[in-house]
């Protein structure tokens, strides 16, 4: 695999730097200094264990949804509907989670609940692979619709009996589908942080989607068929397949984005645990240009403004930080072409 270059880099260099700018901007706005403010969020992440414990924690769901986008992309797709995925996964998660038996072992509890998972949030990107792939219908709005759905679907299932009375949580997830944390398995450096095993799967789903991308047929058509549809469809590569293949698998992917606060956190779920994830594995994909490691860079820079937007706060609102992913998302996005595509509906 080889890093891209040219417009991609210049576009992801351009997006960031936009980025940076608009906080310096916002920063100055506020009648603060920026090179404090700045100093500030990096010694409240980097700075110290638990800021980096808490970075990784936080770009662990961001780097299983820029994967999930990337997948999608990497078919000509745009896949906006990671953040409905990861929360109907999430509910899953923790109501199959918590209805484990209470002495169930975490050989059979942990792949059991990774793959309700990845089935359910492949299930929730059945429809819009459908419409595209048979009727053609845009994956952009297909996708936003249902996230609004996942949103109203969650908030039903939990009123409906999934939650524990009274809340908007499930029962805790049964001990032996637990995650362990980070700090428990050696790294006590990193003690209080919510960072957990969760990681080391997330990295391993970023290696296994690269190789199945490169190193399979159907990796390589699917691959294809994003550059050039029309001749793929002349040399026989069944085109629909492939596109509904790129989206199931997006949203599979998307879906694990959930174990981190289900089951390396809180150990349950409730309405809004990992809300912004999805949304924010769009930025991740596209700075990360469809590379492992670029993608795991991209994760981390978001996590760490995410963390970073609590460690200043006390100086500007930690809201600053959120408009900066959405300067840093919109600047990439008009600069790459493969997103351009995809919203206006034409296939190279």
């Amino acid at each position: 695999m080889r890093w891209r270059v040219g417009p991609a880099v210049v576009a992801t260099v351009a997006g960031v730097a936009a980025g940076w700018l608009a906080l310096a901007v916002l920063v100055w706005i506020y009648g603060e200094s920026p090179r404090e403010v700045i100093a500030q969020l990096v010694s409240g992440t980097w700075g110290m264990p638990y800021g980096v414990g808490q970075v990784l924690y936080k770009a662990t769901p961001l780097l299983l949804t820029g994967v999930a986008v990337d997948m999608a992309l990497r078919a000509g797709l745009f896949n906006v509907g990671a953040e409905g995925q990861l929360a109907v996964a999430g509910l899953a998660i923790g109501a199959v989670g918590a209805r484990l038996g209470i002495g169930s072992p975490a050989w059979l509890a942990v792949p059991a609940v990774i793959a309700v998972g990845a089935l359910s949030g492949a299930t929730w990107a059945v429809v819009p692979a459908v419409l595209r792939a048979r009727y053609g219908a845009n994956e952009v709005i297909s996708t936003i619709m249902m996230n609004r759905l996942a949103d109203a679907a969650v908030g039903l299932a939990l009123a409906a009996g999934l939650a524990i009375p009274g809340t908007v949580r499930t029962p805790d997830v049964v001990p032996g589908a637990r995650l362990a944390r980070l700090d428990a398995v050696g790294l006590t450096s990193l003690h209080g942080s919510a960072v957990s095993v969760a990681l080391v799967l997330s990295l391993a789903v970023a290696i296994l989607a690269a190789w199945w991308r490169t190193r399979s047929r159907i990796g390589r058509e699917t691959t294809l068929v994003g550059l050039s549809p029309i001749a793929c469809a002349a040399e026989r590569i069944p085109v629909a397949g492939r596109l509904g293949t790129a989206m199931v698998l997006s949203g599979a992917i998307a879906g694990l984005g959930a174990l981190a606060p289900v089951l390396g956190y809180k150990g349950y779920f409730e309405s809004g645990l990992g809300a912004g994830a999805g949304f924010g594995g769009i930025a991740v994909a596209l700075l990360g240009r469809g590379h492992p490691v670029g993608l795991l860079l991209a994760a981390l820079l978001f996590g760490t403004l995410e963390q970073g937007g609590l460690a200043i706060n006390a100086r500007v609102p930690m809201e600053v930080t959120t408009i900066l992913q959405g300067v840093v998302i919109v600047a990439v996005a008009l600069a790459d072409a493969r997103v351009r595509a995809a919203v206006l509906g034409r296939r190279a």
